[in-house]
């Protein structure tokens, strides 16, 4: 296969080292946190890894066609988007240093005015990506996993399971030893643990000297077992893969758009936390096979999906790459396995797509009906609207946002036209203030239907 052609990417990535945060073990509700330095700097290596292996002109994974790294950024060949759900800005962070190891800066980003000035960017030529933040109140894609009821049922249902309760039995006299280390944090096989002693074991000495040698890796196992049994399922269209479900309609529109001649997409990338992972790898089979752990991945955990044209001709193929953090020197290919694939060698991009679609999460209102949520997300307002007919057009976040912007203004026309009626208010000339309106985010509205 050294012949094929990379006609493009699609990039997934964990954020980085972040201070502690809190996750409701029930709701998966989350507490905002930051990005460390070590975070940011953990995220600008994956990005100069990635420009290494796919920007560079001479190396063989080169992308055919994009603008390699002795160029400028083209916009129109890139695509991102980060998660601006429950742990803050972490993930949008991580997006932003990913993106200065990917396009770095440079002199080049410059240019020469009518009187002759040549100005470069500031810090030294930077190169500024767009980044689409994903909203979790907006569009579901990058969140599907919080205020989804069936999954919290599902999460009980884990929690009282024969497996589970076995392994808290199993847990409980080493749970016991932990009191001590876990600053009055409650210390059961249901709430997250690990992450504390994780945290603290990297940025605190004093805790990292304290922590008996092996208790941070038992910790870790314990919480494995937990995670991966929350969001797996034994049916690749159960709600334990909902985190997958609602990325896989970006992701496959991205493979589509890739594989198009005529579509300029090169690189599609997105930063996300640890939970989608999990059912990624449990749909696609490779937990089961023994190719990947079934656990959290490290911090900058990221996989590739190489597009990939045969030298044949043939139509395009995916390979799949994995590299678990930055301990891992290097991405690593591994086999797929799933219903009408048998794992042998690169998946033919037709069959990933015929298997996935059918039970990818594609819009707002689908996502409503799978989780049964009636009334947060701008279900009430999608739900209503569906009920006045039966056929349903497939709505994007973009245009869930409009109906349900819509449906709240029609309510307010109708009030305010009772308040005219009754005298309560009435029009006239006044003085406008315009302020301008300075935007941390700029991105094609739309350029994403999931």
């Amino acid at each position: 296969m050294s012949n094929d052609k990379i006609l493009g990417i699609v990039v997934i990535a964990r954020h980085g080292d972040r201070q502690g945060f809190y996750q409701d073990p029930d709701s998966y509700t989350a507490s905002a946190t930051s990005i460390t330095p070590l975070g940011e700097k953990q995220e600008s290596q994956l990005g100069s890894l990635l420009r290494s292996l796919y920007l560079d002109a001479s190396s063989p994974t080169y992308i055919q066609g994009i603008s390699n790294s002795t160029s400028l950024f083209q916009q129109s060949q890139v695509a991102v988007r980060a998660d601006a759900g429950g742990e803050g800005g972490v993930i949008f962070d991580s997006a932003v240093a990913l993106l200065q190891g990917l396009w770095p800066p440079t002199p080049l980003s410059s240019t020469i005015l009518a009187n002759g000035n040549n100005i470069t960017s500031p810090l030294n030529g930077y190169q500024f990506v767009p980044i689409e933040s994903v909203e979790p109140n907006e569009d579901v894609s990058l969140e599907g996993f919080t205020s989804c009821n069936t999954l919290n049922d599902h999460i009980a249902a884990f929690y009282d399971s024969p497996a589970f309760l076995e392994k808290a039995n199993q847990s409980a006299s080493f749970l016991s030893q932990l009191h001590s280390y876990l600053d009055g944090r409650a210390v059961t096989l249901e709430n997250m643990i690990y992450d504390y002693m994780n945290v603290q074991s990297i940025h605190d000495a004093n805790f990292a000297s304290r922590l008996p040698p092996t208790f941070l890796a038992r910790a870790r196992d314990l919480a494995n077992f937990h995670e991966y049994g929350v969001f797996s399922d034994s049916q690749a269209n159960g709600i334990g893969n909902i985190a997958a479900r609602t990325m896989l309609p970006s992701i496959l529109t991205a493979f589509q758009r890739i594989a198009n001649a005529s579509d300029p997409l090169r690189l599609h990338y997105s930063s996300i936390s640890y939970k989608p992972f999990l059912s990624l790898f449990n749909m696609t089979g490779l937990v089961q096979s023994g190719e990947v752990e079934a656990g959290i991945v490290n911090y900058v955990a990221a996989v590739v999906f190489e597009v990939r044209q045969p030298a044949s001709g043939d139509e395009p193929v995916l390979r799949f790459n994995f590299k678990n953090g930055s301990d891992d020197t290097s991405f690593h290919s591994h086999d797929l396995h799933f219903s009408g694939w048998n794992g042998d060698g690169d998946v033919p991009l037709a069959t990933f797509i015929n298997a996935f679609q059918p039970v990818a999460v594609n819009t707002t209102l689908d996502w409503c009906n799978v989780c049964g949520q009636t009334t947060d997300r701008g279900c009430a307002a999608l739900l209503g609207a569906s009920s006045f007919g039966s056929h349903h057009d497939r709505i994007s976040p973009v245009g869930a946002g409009f109906l349900g912007a819509g449906l709240t203004a029609a309510v307010m026309l109708a009030a305010l036209g009772v308040l005219l009626f009754l005298g309560f208010l009435t029009f006239g000339r006044g003085r406008r203030n315009a302020k301008d309106s300075h935007a941390r985010v700029h991105s094609d509205a739309g350029s994403e239907a999931a």
